[in-house]
């Protein structure tokens, strides 16, 4: 280290955003592995069905949520409940991400070639090129370390009133979605990391909140590059994302016992 120092670590990047119009382009259209936004879909291709919740689906590893130990509103920008599990550490159980399984968690497996319809209650959104680092989720926003490096990680998840495309759009490494299904009356939840093979995407429609609801299903992207985990010569991805970058609320949930997450093998 002749400066006496490494080179910081990518965390978050974000290289170019564009503004889309749902009430002019109300489908998202994955282009031989682009994510675009169309007033129709190409002739020939038949919209797919978003998918539904069931709550009765229960895949990905299970945890007791023993009880809801703080709701603390943060205007404006959403309200965090912290959960306690019943682990001194919670696996999310990787699993590539076919149609069947993304519907576990109440999403949508668009693969090249295919469209899904998009739906939203605000009509402007944008789509936003990031690059991720490696250690982007090795960061908390609940447990007052600041913007320090974690060696561990709590579980972090959300769900929120807009939707969410996630984009596999890296040229050497399929993208990783952390979800979850929590069950609030039945005290559980299962959570999974979703490896999304390169080409594809992952619609999740709108997810506002409910009372008293059967079940929840949550989301969170900051460990889109854990592909990259055990390759020197590569510590991040590119991926692109369609969100509302502006006034959109979130409803977050966490909790601090360390998460533990598995690379598939031959993840290229």
């Amino acid at each position: 280290m002749a400066e006496g120092h490494f080179d910081a670590p990518v965390f978050i990047k974000e290289l170019y955003e564009t503004t889309v119009n749902i009430t002019d382009t109300p489908f998202f259209y994955n282009d031989g592995g682009q994510p675009v936004y169309l007033n129709a879909l190409p002739a020939g291709v038949t919209p797919l069905e978003p998918a539904t919740t069931n709550p009765a689906v229960a895949i990905g590893n299970e945890y007791i949520v023993a009880e809801v130990m703080a709701i603390k509103p943060t205007p404006p920008y959403g309200v965090e409940t912290q959960l306690g599990f019943i682990a001194k550490e919670v696996v999310y159980e990787p699993m590539w991400a076919t149609r069947d399984i993304a519907a576990a968690f109440g999403i949508t497996l668009v693969e090249p070639g295919q469209g899904v319809p998009l739906s939203s209650p605000v009509h402007t959104l944008s789509q936003v090129e990031y690059e991720y680092g490696v250690f982007a989720g090795h960061w908390s926003p609940y447990q007052n370390t600041g913007n320090n490096l974690l060696t561990v990680v709590c579980t972090d998840l959300e769900h929120h009133d807009f939707p969410h495309v996630f984009a596999s759009t890296d040229p050497e490494f399929p993208l990783v979605i952390s979800v979850a299904r929590y069950w609030p009356k039945l005290s559980k939840i299962c959570v999974a990391d979703l490896w999304v093979r390169r080409g594809c995407a992952l619609y999740i429609p709108p997810k506002p909140a409910h009372n008293n609801p059967e079940c929840i299903d949550l989301h969170n992207n900051r460990n889109s590059a854990r592909a990259c985990w055990g390759d020197i010569k590569h510590g991040s991805v590119v991926t692109k994302t369609l969100l509302q970058t502006e006034n959109g609320f979130f409803y977050w949930y966490w909790n601090a016992a360390p998460t533990v997450h598995t690379n598939l093998a031959a993840v290229r």
